[in-house]
Protein backbone atom coordinates (compact mmCIF):
# COMPACT_ATOMS: atom_id res chain seq x y z
CA UNK A 1 0.00 0.00 0.00
CA UNK A 2 2.66 2.46 0.55
CA UNK A 3 5.37 3.87 -1.84
CA UNK A 4 8.41 2.10 -2.93
CA UNK A 5 11.49 1.81 -0.31
CA UNK A 6 9.03 1.35 3.00
CA UNK A 7 11.24 -1.08 4.10
CA UNK A 8 9.95 -3.53 6.95
CA UNK A 9 7.28 -0.85 7.33
CA UNK A 10 5.95 -1.64 4.02
CA UNK A 11 6.25 -5.27 4.38
CA UNK A 12 4.34 -4.97 7.70
CA UNK A 13 1.53 -3.15 5.63
CA UNK A 14 1.56 -5.38 3.29
CA UNK A 15 1.04 -8.01 5.47
CA UNK A 16 -1.90 -6.26 7.15
CA UNK A 17 -3.58 -6.10 3.64
CA UNK A 18 -3.30 -9.49 2.93
CA UNK A 19 -4.73 -10.53 6.10
CA UNK A 20 -7.49 -7.78 5.53
CA UNK A 21 -8.11 -9.12 1.88
CA UNK A 22 -8.49 -12.62 3.36
CA UNK A 23 -10.49 -11.56 5.79
CA UNK A 24 -12.98 -9.39 3.68
CA UNK A 25 -13.10 -12.27 0.77
CA UNK A 26 -14.59 -14.55 3.62
CA UNK A 27 -16.98 -12.23 4.49
CA UNK A 28 -17.97 -11.27 1.03
CA UNK A 29 -17.13 -7.82 1.73
CA UNK A 30 -15.60 -4.96 -0.47
CA UNK A 31 -12.18 -4.56 0.58
CA UNK A 32 -11.29 -0.95 1.49
CA UNK A 33 -7.75 -0.35 2.33
CA UNK A 34 -7.91 2.37 4.69
CA UNK A 35 -5.77 4.69 6.51
CA UNK A 36 -5.72 8.50 8.07
CA UNK A 37 -2.48 8.66 10.53
CA UNK A 38 0.14 7.47 9.41
CA UNK A 39 1.91 9.80 7.76
CA UNK A 40 5.22 8.17 6.24
CA UNK A 41 2.27 6.18 3.70
CA UNK A 42 1.69 9.85 2.44
CA UNK A 43 4.92 11.06 2.36
CA UNK A 44 5.92 7.50 0.43
CA UNK A 45 3.31 8.30 -1.82
CA UNK A 46 4.55 11.86 -2.17
CA UNK A 47 7.78 11.22 -2.78
CA UNK A 48 6.84 8.53 -5.65
CA UNK A 49 4.84 11.21 -7.56
CA UNK A 50 7.61 13.55 -7.50
CA UNK A 51 9.57 11.02 -9.40
CA UNK A 52 7.56 10.15 -11.69
CA UNK A 53 6.86 6.51 -10.22
CA UNK A 54 3.23 4.70 -11.02
CA UNK A 55 1.86 2.67 -7.73
CA UNK A 56 2.11 -1.25 -7.53
CA UNK A 57 -0.39 -3.80 -7.73
CA UNK A 58 -3.56 -2.47 -7.24
CA UNK A 59 -6.16 -4.23 -4.95
CA UNK A 60 -7.97 -6.88 -6.68
CA UNK A 61 -11.41 -5.18 -6.57
CA UNK A 62 -9.93 -2.72 -9.27
CA UNK A 63 -9.29 -5.51 -11.99
CA UNK A 64 -9.69 -5.09 -15.55
CA UNK A 65 -13.00 -4.30 -17.36
CA UNK A 66 -15.45 -7.71 -17.53
CA UNK A 67 -16.97 -8.75 -20.73
CA UNK A 68 -20.32 -7.31 -22.80
CA UNK A 69 -22.20 -10.71 -24.24
CA UNK A 70 -23.12 -9.24 -28.12
CA UNK A 71 -26.91 -8.75 -26.37
CA UNK A 72 -26.23 -7.12 -23.47
CA UNK A 73 -27.94 -4.24 -22.06
CA UNK A 74 -26.72 -1.18 -21.15
CA UNK A 75 -28.27 0.84 -18.63
CA UNK A 76 -26.84 3.88 -18.96
CA UNK A 77 -29.79 5.39 -17.41
CA UNK A 78 -27.54 7.03 -14.49
CA UNK A 79 -24.45 8.44 -14.02
CA UNK A 80 -22.19 5.58 -12.46
CA UNK A 81 -18.82 7.05 -13.03
CA UNK A 82 -17.31 3.65 -13.70
CA UNK A 83 -14.80 5.29 -16.71
CA UNK A 84 -12.51 6.39 -13.49
CA UNK A 85 -11.93 3.14 -12.23
CA UNK A 86 -8.99 2.98 -15.17
CA UNK A 87 -6.98 6.12 -13.05
CA UNK A 88 -7.25 4.49 -9.64
CA UNK A 89 -6.24 1.31 -10.84
CA UNK A 90 -3.23 3.41 -12.46
CA UNK A 91 -2.75 5.27 -8.61
CA UNK A 92 -2.74 1.81 -6.92
CA UNK A 93 -2.05 1.76 -3.52
CA UNK A 94 -1.21 5.80 -3.12
CA UNK A 95 -4.97 5.80 -3.04
CA UNK A 96 -5.28 3.59 -0.47
CA UNK A 97 -5.41 4.12 3.50
CA UNK A 98 -5.75 1.92 6.11
CA UNK A 99 -8.82 2.41 8.91
CA UNK A 100 -7.41 1.23 12.77
CA UNK A 101 -10.60 -0.82 14.37
CA UNK A 102 -9.34 2.36 17.40
CA UNK A 103 -10.14 4.99 15.09
CA UNK A 104 -13.36 6.69 14.20
CA UNK A 105 -15.20 5.62 17.24
CA UNK A 106 -16.75 8.47 18.45
CA UNK A 107 -20.36 10.49 17.32
CA UNK A 108 -17.66 13.89 17.29
CA UNK A 109 -14.76 14.77 14.67
CA UNK A 110 -13.41 18.07 16.12
CA UNK A 111 -13.91 18.98 19.76
CA UNK A 112 -13.13 22.40 19.25
CA UNK A 113 -15.44 22.50 16.02
CA UNK A 114 -18.36 25.27 16.62
CA UNK A 115 -20.14 24.54 13.97
CA UNK A 116 -20.06 21.38 12.17
CA UNK A 117 -18.77 19.05 14.85
CA UNK A 118 -18.90 15.84 12.40
CA UNK A 119 -16.45 17.31 10.02
CA UNK A 120 -13.04 15.18 9.66
CA UNK A 121 -10.45 18.84 10.08
CA UNK A 122 -8.38 16.40 7.55
CA UNK A 123 -10.95 16.31 4.91
CA UNK A 124 -11.70 20.44 5.18
CA UNK A 125 -8.59 21.36 4.75
CA UNK A 126 -8.39 18.79 1.48
CA UNK A 127 -11.51 20.39 0.21
CA UNK A 128 -10.66 23.89 0.82
CA UNK A 129 -6.93 23.25 -0.34
CA UNK A 130 -8.37 21.21 -3.62
CA UNK A 131 -10.75 24.36 -4.84
CA UNK A 132 -7.57 26.37 -4.23
CA UNK A 133 -5.43 24.19 -7.11
CA UNK A 134 -8.47 24.33 -9.46
CA UNK A 135 -9.92 27.76 -9.07
CA UNK A 136 -13.67 26.82 -9.26
CA UNK A 137 -15.12 28.21 -5.82
CA UNK A 138 -13.81 30.53 -3.13
CA UNK A 139 -13.38 29.20 0.17
CA UNK A 140 -12.11 32.10 2.48
CA UNK A 141 -14.99 33.69 4.05
CA UNK A 142 -17.14 30.49 3.50
CA UNK A 143 -18.51 27.81 6.50
CA UNK A 144 -17.85 23.91 4.71
CA UNK A 145 -20.91 21.23 5.26
CA UNK A 146 -20.44 17.88 4.79
CA UNK A 147 -23.00 15.20 3.68
CA UNK A 148 -23.96 11.67 2.85
CA UNK A 149 -23.81 13.17 -1.07
CA UNK A 150 -25.04 16.29 -2.25
CA UNK A 151 -28.56 14.59 -2.42
CA UNK A 152 -28.63 15.01 1.34
CA UNK A 153 -26.99 18.52 1.39
CA UNK A 154 -29.84 19.66 -0.98
CA UNK A 155 -32.18 18.48 1.50
CA UNK A 156 -30.40 20.57 3.74
CA UNK A 157 -30.10 23.65 2.05
CA UNK A 158 -33.73 23.70 1.40
CA UNK A 159 -34.34 23.01 5.20
CA UNK A 160 -32.27 25.80 6.38
CA UNK A 161 -33.66 28.26 3.41
CA UNK A 162 -37.31 27.99 4.57
CA UNK A 163 -37.47 26.94 7.67
CA UNK A 164 -37.52 30.43 8.84
CA UNK A 165 -39.91 31.73 5.99
CA UNK A 166 -43.90 32.01 6.31
CA UNK A 167 -45.67 28.63 7.57
CA UNK A 168 -49.08 28.98 5.57
CA UNK A 169 -47.64 27.78 2.76
CA UNK A 170 -44.55 25.47 1.67
CA UNK A 171 -42.26 27.38 -0.26
CA UNK A 172 -41.85 27.18 -4.04
CA UNK A 173 -38.45 25.43 -5.27
CA UNK A 174 -38.04 25.85 -9.26
CA UNK A 175 -35.33 25.05 -11.42
CA UNK A 176 -35.34 25.96 -15.31
CA UNK A 177 -36.01 22.80 -17.71
CA UNK A 178 -34.80 20.19 -18.64
CA UNK A 179 -33.92 19.93 -15.16
CA UNK A 180 -32.45 17.53 -13.12
CA UNK A 181 -34.55 14.46 -13.14
CA UNK A 182 -33.96 13.61 -9.30
CA UNK A 183 -35.06 17.30 -7.99
CA UNK A 184 -38.86 16.74 -7.90
CA UNK A 185 -38.84 13.60 -6.00
CA UNK A 186 -36.26 14.73 -3.77
CA UNK A 187 -37.48 18.10 -3.03
CA UNK A 188 -41.09 16.11 -2.20
CA UNK A 189 -39.84 13.50 -0.39
CA UNK A 190 -40.31 14.51 3.41
CA UNK A 191 -43.78 15.89 2.46
CA UNK A 192 -42.59 18.77 3.90
CA UNK A 193 -44.88 21.61 5.03
CA UNK A 194 -41.37 24.34 4.48
CA UNK A 195 -41.26 23.85 0.79
CA UNK A 196 -42.15 21.70 -2.45
CA UNK A 197 -41.70 21.37 -5.72
CA UNK A 198 -43.44 23.85 -8.25
CA UNK A 199 -42.21 22.92 -11.57
CA UNK A 200 -40.08 24.87 -14.33
CA UNK A 201 -38.21 27.93 -13.33
CA UNK A 202 -38.75 30.31 -16.72
CA UNK A 203 -42.81 29.67 -15.79
CA UNK A 204 -42.40 30.61 -12.19
CA UNK A 205 -44.73 34.20 -11.83
CA UNK A 206 -44.15 34.45 -7.90
CA UNK A 207 -42.03 36.27 -5.68
CA UNK A 208 -40.70 33.77 -2.92
CA UNK A 209 -39.35 30.68 -4.31
CA UNK A 210 -35.67 28.51 -3.67
CA UNK A 211 -34.53 28.17 -7.20
CA UNK A 212 -31.92 25.04 -7.74
CA UNK A 213 -29.26 26.30 -10.61
CA UNK A 214 -27.13 23.19 -12.19
CA UNK A 215 -24.12 24.87 -13.49
CA UNK A 216 -22.70 23.19 -15.68
CA UNK A 217 -26.62 21.40 -16.26
CA UNK A 218 -27.46 17.47 -15.49
CA UNK A 219 -28.94 16.73 -18.39
CA UNK A 220 -27.50 18.90 -21.13
CA UNK A 221 -23.94 20.32 -20.03
CA UNK A 222 -25.44 24.06 -20.49
CA UNK A 223 -23.53 26.75 -18.21
CA UNK A 224 -26.57 28.40 -15.93
CA UNK A 225 -27.13 31.57 -14.20
CA UNK A 226 -30.38 32.10 -11.81
CA UNK A 227 -33.24 32.75 -13.94
CA UNK A 228 -35.57 33.79 -11.16
CA UNK A 229 -35.02 37.99 -10.48
CA UNK A 230 -37.84 38.54 -7.33
CA UNK A 231 -36.79 40.03 -4.55
CA UNK A 232 -37.82 36.67 -2.06
CA UNK A 233 -35.78 34.63 -4.77
CA UNK A 234 -33.15 32.03 -2.94
CA UNK A 235 -30.78 30.14 -4.65
CA UNK A 236 -28.65 27.12 -4.51
CA UNK A 237 -25.96 26.26 -6.85
CA UNK A 238 -25.40 23.05 -7.71
CA UNK A 239 -22.23 22.97 -8.61
CA UNK A 240 -20.75 18.88 -8.81
CA UNK A 241 -19.96 19.29 -12.34
CA UNK A 242 -17.77 22.47 -12.33
CA UNK A 243 -14.63 20.36 -12.56
CA UNK A 244 -12.12 21.03 -15.49
CA UNK A 245 -13.01 17.67 -16.57
CA UNK A 246 -16.25 18.60 -18.11
CA UNK A 247 -16.16 22.62 -18.87
CA UNK A 248 -13.68 25.64 -18.59
CA UNK A 249 -13.14 26.76 -15.23
CA UNK A 250 -14.05 30.73 -16.39
CA UNK A 251 -13.69 32.05 -12.28
CA UNK A 252 -13.99 30.72 -9.17
CA UNK A 253 -17.88 30.88 -8.07
CA UNK A 254 -18.81 32.60 -5.07
CA UNK A 255 -22.81 32.22 -4.65
CA UNK A 256 -24.22 31.96 -1.30
CA UNK A 257 -24.84 28.10 -1.38
CA UNK A 258 -22.38 26.12 -3.50
CA UNK A 259 -22.85 21.73 -4.02
CA UNK A 260 -20.44 19.31 -4.77
CA UNK A 261 -19.66 15.69 -4.67
CA UNK A 262 -17.14 13.65 -4.13
CA UNK A 263 -18.85 10.76 -7.19
CA UNK A 264 -18.93 13.64 -10.04
CA UNK A 265 -15.25 15.09 -8.71
CA UNK A 266 -13.19 11.63 -8.75
CA UNK A 267 -15.62 8.79 -9.58
CA UNK A 268 -16.09 7.41 -6.12
CA UNK A 269 -19.73 6.93 -5.98
CA UNK A 270 -20.23 4.76 -3.43
CA UNK A 271 -18.53 6.92 -1.17
CA UNK A 272 -21.41 8.83 -0.65
CA UNK A 273 -20.17 12.49 0.28
CA UNK A 274 -20.36 15.60 -0.68
CA UNK A 275 -19.62 19.20 0.78
CA UNK A 276 -21.07 22.38 0.87
CA UNK A 277 -19.85 25.87 0.80
CA UNK A 278 -21.84 28.07 2.78
CA UNK A 279 -21.44 31.73 2.87
CA UNK A 280 -24.26 32.67 5.80
CA UNK A 281 -23.35 31.12 8.91
CA UNK A 282 -26.96 30.76 10.51
CA UNK A 283 -27.73 28.86 6.86
CA UNK A 284 -24.85 26.66 7.74
CA UNK A 285 -25.83 26.40 11.34
CA UNK A 286 -29.34 25.60 10.14
CA UNK A 287 -27.76 23.07 7.28
CA UNK A 288 -25.82 21.34 10.37
CA UNK A 289 -28.67 20.97 12.61
CA UNK A 290 -30.68 18.82 9.44
CA UNK A 291 -27.65 16.52 9.01
CA UNK A 292 -27.60 15.77 12.96
CA UNK A 293 -31.22 15.38 13.10
CA UNK A 294 -31.61 13.21 10.07
CA UNK A 295 -28.41 11.00 10.65
CA UNK A 296 -26.37 12.32 13.25
CA UNK A 297 -23.29 13.35 11.48
CA UNK A 298 -21.93 12.00 8.23
CA UNK A 299 -19.69 8.30 8.17
CA UNK A 300 -16.59 8.90 9.42
CA UNK A 301 -14.71 6.13 6.93
CA UNK A 302 -16.12 8.09 3.99
CA UNK A 303 -14.85 11.43 5.08
CA UNK A 304 -11.19 9.28 5.78
CA UNK A 305 -11.25 7.56 2.51
CA UNK A 306 -12.25 10.88 0.58
CA UNK A 307 -9.44 13.05 2.54
CA UNK A 308 -7.09 10.52 1.06
CA UNK A 309 -8.68 10.33 -2.58
CA UNK A 310 -8.96 14.62 -2.32
CA UNK A 311 -5.06 14.38 -1.29
CA UNK A 312 -3.64 12.06 -4.30
CA UNK A 313 -5.67 14.78 -6.27
CA UNK A 314 -4.06 17.70 -5.55
CA UNK A 315 -0.49 16.38 -4.76
CA UNK A 316 -0.20 15.36 -8.61
CA UNK A 317 -1.02 19.10 -9.39
CA UNK A 318 0.84 20.94 -6.48
CA UNK A 319 3.57 18.37 -4.78
CA UNK A 320 4.76 17.92 -8.65
CA UNK A 321 6.26 20.04 -10.82
CA UNK A 322 3.47 20.75 -13.94
CA UNK A 323 6.28 20.63 -16.12
CA UNK A 324 8.44 17.77 -14.98
CA UNK A 325 4.68 15.76 -14.97
CA UNK A 326 3.97 16.70 -18.29
CA UNK A 327 7.53 15.55 -19.54
CA UNK A 328 7.52 12.18 -18.16
CA UNK A 329 3.81 11.29 -18.31
CA UNK A 330 4.04 9.13 -16.05
CA UNK A 331 2.23 10.69 -12.81
CA UNK A 332 -1.27 10.26 -12.54
CA UNK A 333 -3.49 13.33 -12.67
CA UNK A 334 -7.38 12.97 -12.37
CA UNK A 335 -8.60 16.18 -14.33
CA UNK A 336 -5.89 15.40 -17.60
CA UNK A 337 -7.37 11.45 -17.75
CA UNK A 338 -10.70 12.34 -17.63
CA UNK A 339 -10.60 14.90 -20.22
CA UNK A 340 -8.18 12.77 -22.65
CA UNK A 341 -11.25 10.22 -22.11
CA UNK A 342 -14.19 12.55 -22.41
CA UNK A 343 -12.79 14.52 -25.62
CA UNK A 344 -12.07 11.53 -26.95
CA UNK A 345 -15.39 9.93 -26.56
CA UNK A 346 -17.58 13.11 -27.47
CA UNK A 347 -15.58 13.32 -30.47
CA UNK A 348 -16.56 9.61 -31.32
CA UNK A 349 -20.00 10.57 -30.20
CA UNK A 350 -20.66 13.83 -32.44
CA UNK A 351 -18.83 11.84 -35.43
CA UNK A 352 -21.49 8.61 -35.24
CA UNK A 353 -24.75 11.11 -34.61
CA UNK A 354 -23.41 13.53 -37.81
CA UNK A 355 -23.09 10.26 -39.73
CA UNK A 356 -26.54 8.23 -38.92
CA UNK A 357 -28.71 11.65 -39.20
CA UNK A 358 -31.44 10.05 -36.75
CA UNK A 359 -30.33 11.88 -33.75
CA UNK A 360 -29.17 15.28 -32.30
CA UNK A 361 -27.03 16.80 -29.43
CA UNK A 362 -26.18 20.12 -28.32
CA UNK A 363 -24.27 22.43 -30.06
CA UNK A 364 -20.49 22.14 -28.64
CA UNK A 365 -19.39 25.11 -26.68
CA UNK A 366 -15.24 25.84 -25.61
CA UNK A 367 -13.93 28.84 -23.64
CA UNK A 368 -10.65 29.37 -22.15
CA UNK A 369 -10.09 27.80 -18.82
CA UNK A 370 -7.73 29.31 -16.38
CA UNK A 371 -6.97 26.04 -14.16
CA UNK A 372 -5.56 24.41 -17.83
CA UNK A 373 -4.50 27.67 -18.94
CA UNK A 374 -5.83 27.53 -22.36
CA UNK A 375 -8.73 26.92 -24.56
CA UNK A 376 -10.68 23.53 -23.80
CA UNK A 377 -14.01 22.09 -24.78
CA UNK A 378 -16.28 21.29 -22.63
CA UNK A 379 -17.21 17.87 -22.49
CA UNK A 380 -20.61 17.03 -20.40
CA UNK A 381 -21.04 14.15 -18.38
CA UNK A 382 -24.09 13.30 -20.26
CA UNK A 383 -24.68 13.67 -23.75
CA UNK A 384 -28.79 15.05 -24.25
CA UNK A 385 -29.43 13.24 -27.60
CA UNK A 386 -32.45 14.36 -29.60
CA UNK A 387 -34.36 11.83 -32.12
CA UNK A 388 -34.45 13.72 -35.59
CA UNK A 389 -36.03 10.82 -36.98
CA UNK A 390 -39.38 11.19 -38.42
CA UNK A 391 -42.55 9.56 -36.62
CA UNK A 392 -40.50 8.90 -33.60
CA UNK A 393 -41.85 11.08 -30.39
CA UNK A 394 -39.98 8.87 -27.79
CA UNK A 395 -36.46 8.69 -28.11
CA UNK A 396 -35.79 6.68 -25.14
CA UNK A 397 -38.39 4.14 -26.26
CA UNK A 398 -36.18 3.69 -29.77
CA UNK A 399 -33.28 3.20 -27.51
CA UNK A 400 -34.42 0.16 -25.64
CA UNK A 401 -35.74 -1.41 -28.87
CA UNK A 402 -31.64 -1.59 -29.40
CA UNK A 403 -30.47 -2.66 -25.71
CA UNK A 404 -29.56 0.88 -24.63
CA UNK A 405 -31.92 2.38 -21.61
CA UNK A 406 -31.78 5.72 -21.18
CA UNK A 407 -33.61 8.52 -19.13
CA UNK A 408 -36.42 9.88 -21.16
CA UNK A 409 -36.33 13.57 -21.66
CA UNK A 410 -39.85 14.12 -20.34
CA UNK A 411 -38.49 13.05 -16.36
CA UNK A 412 -36.17 16.28 -16.90
CA UNK A 413 -39.73 18.39 -17.33
CA UNK A 414 -38.17 18.34 -21.57
CA UNK A 415 -39.09 16.68 -24.82
CA UNK A 416 -39.78 12.97 -25.13
CA UNK A 417 -38.09 13.37 -28.06
CA UNK A 418 -34.61 13.58 -25.80
CA UNK A 419 -32.68 11.22 -23.80
CA UNK A 420 -29.72 11.73 -21.51
CA UNK A 421 -27.60 8.80 -21.55
CA UNK A 422 -24.40 8.68 -19.58
CA UNK A 423 -20.66 9.26 -20.94
CA UNK A 424 -18.91 8.00 -17.64
CA UNK A 425 -19.78 4.38 -18.18
CA UNK A 426 -16.27 1.68 -18.80
CA UNK A 427 -14.95 1.65 -22.02
CA UNK A 428 -16.29 -1.17 -23.72
CA UNK A 429 -19.76 -0.14 -22.75
CA UNK A 430 -19.03 3.24 -24.54
CA UNK A 431 -17.47 1.46 -27.69
CA UNK A 432 -20.52 -0.58 -27.27
CA UNK A 433 -22.95 2.41 -27.56
CA UNK A 434 -21.26 3.92 -30.12
CA UNK A 435 -21.70 0.79 -32.72
CA UNK A 436 -25.70 0.25 -31.79
CA UNK A 437 -26.30 4.18 -32.29
CA UNK A 438 -24.29 3.66 -35.98
CA UNK A 439 -26.92 0.83 -36.72
CA UNK A 440 -29.78 3.34 -36.21
CA UNK A 441 -30.57 5.66 -39.40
Amino acid sequence: MAGAGAGAGAGALAGLAACATLACNVAGAVLFLLSQDDERLRRGCAARLGAGGVASQPVEECGDEEALAPDAVLNLELGDPTMYRAFWREVGDCGATVIRGCQGMSYFSDDDAVLCWFLEPELEREVRRLHRIVGNAVVDGYHLVVGTGATQLYQAAMYALSSPARRDQPVPVVSPAPYYSSYPPQTDLLLSDFYRWAGDANTFTGDECIELVCSPNNPDGAIREAVVRSAGAKAIHDLVYYWPQYTPITGAAAHDIMLFSVSKLTGHAGTRLGWALVKDREVARNMVYFVDRSTTGVCKESQMRATKILGVVSDAYEVVPPARARASGAVPRLFDFALRRLEERWRILRATVAATGAFSLPEETSGYCNFAKQTVTACPAFAWLRCEKEGVEDCAELLAGHNIVGSGGEQFGGDARCVRINMLDRDNVFDMLVQRLSSIN
